[in-house]
């Protein structure tokens, strides 16, 4: 498949995590627990937590600066912002709002949210892709933006060892040149399984603190059994759809970004698609699952180490509470900075 041009692609990546880590055993203070049950169950070691009064808008706005910057272009030519979050503190002012606020940004430019849950950077992706080719906008800034450590239940051992912080931005834009930047997206949802992967208000009293972690009024809530098995399914069959789209063989792939969910739904995916994990990206071990902010951390993180490069087709794949998911595939492509 050639997709007409302008072509839509990402100019400028960018990502922000906070300085606080939370590691296996910090949490075995906290929870029954221990870094050698964590670990064998999640493949996850460490994850970075907000600072007191770190809002999702600070991290997002930390992540977008770093996307602008690297894009080379002047935040005023930012002509639309849509932020992916499910933690922000309150709906209205949304957090695209706030963060066009703090970045200084055109009051006249359309900003929104998404609640997509893990899948929202590809979401994202598609309404800048399709709000971009039809014309009237020229460069959008998308960032995915999570606090879930707000939304944990630290005394829930089988959730609150998963879950961090962090934030990842990308510079969306179009140009002339053929058959670069995003190929194809499949995206898709099923409600009928949403209350597998939920995040509800407290049924119980809420504690005022545990360990200097932030508690919310909200909670997430998990079948991690079914969860595995859904994620793996439609995961695996989003990428297979997404290729045959765009006419692209597994074996064309230079790279695979994944959901940063659990060690063993990547392999699973992985072995799914055939696909030797030393062309996947994992970065599991340091973040754990940062929802919507996982793959644009690990894509920012893939491209600072040299891991994508012009030419190189690039596999985005995600899996979240809704449930929502989604597969992306991009052809890297970034102009030469002038």
């Amino acid at each position: 498949m050639r997709t007409p041009t302008p072509s839509v692609f990402i100019q400028g990546i960018g990502a922000y995590k906070p300085e606080r880590r939370l590691t296996n055993e910090d949490l075995s203070c906290i929870v029954e627990t221990s870094d050698e049950w964590i670990r064998t169950r999640s493949g996850i070691s460490e994850r970075h937590i907000a600072a007191p009064g770190e809002t999702v808008a600070d991290m997002g706005a930390a992540a977008a600066r770093d996307a602008i910057r690297n894009a080379n272009i002047p935040p005023e030519a930012i002509d639309l912002v849509v932020v992916a979050t499910i933690s922000a503190p309150s709906s209205v002012p949304s957090t695209a709002c706030r963060i066009q606020q703090k970045l200084g940004l055109r009051p006249d430019i359309p900003a929104f949210d998404v609640a997509a849950a893990c899948s929202g950077f590809l979401y994202l992706l598609q309404i800048a892709n399709l709000m971009l080719r039809a014309g009237d906008y020229r460069h959008a800034l998308i960032i995915a933006s999570e606090q879930l450590s707000g939304i944990v239940d630290w005394q829930d051992r089988t959730t609150c060892v998963l879950f961090g912080d962090g934030a990842g931005a990308a510079v969306v834009s179009k140009c002339d040149v053929p058959y670069v930047g995003i190929l194809g997206n499949v995206l898709g949802a099923d409600g009928t399984k949403g209350d597998l992967l939920a995040v509800n208000l407290r049924t119980g009293p809420k504690p005022e603190s545990v360990a200097g972690l932030p508690v919310g009024n909200h909670v997430i809530s998990m079948n991690g059994k079914e969860v595995f098995k859904n994620a793996v399914r439609v995961m695996s069959h989003s990428c297979r759809a997404v290729l045959k789209k765009c006419d692209v063989s597994v074996e064309q792939i230079s790279l695979i970004i994944p959901h940063q969910a659990n060690m063993r739904i990547i392999e699973a995916i992985a072995d799914e698609l055939q696909v030797g994990l030393e062309r996947v990206k994992i970065n599991l071990d340091r973040y754990g699952n940062t929802s919507a902010a996982s793959i644009p951390i690990a894509l920012e993180e893939a491209w600072q180490e040299g891991r994508i490069k012009n030419g190189d087709l690039v596999l985005l794949v995600a899996f979240g509470g809704g449930f929502t998911w989604g597969s992306t595939l991009i052809k890297w492509y970034q102009p030469e900075k002038t």
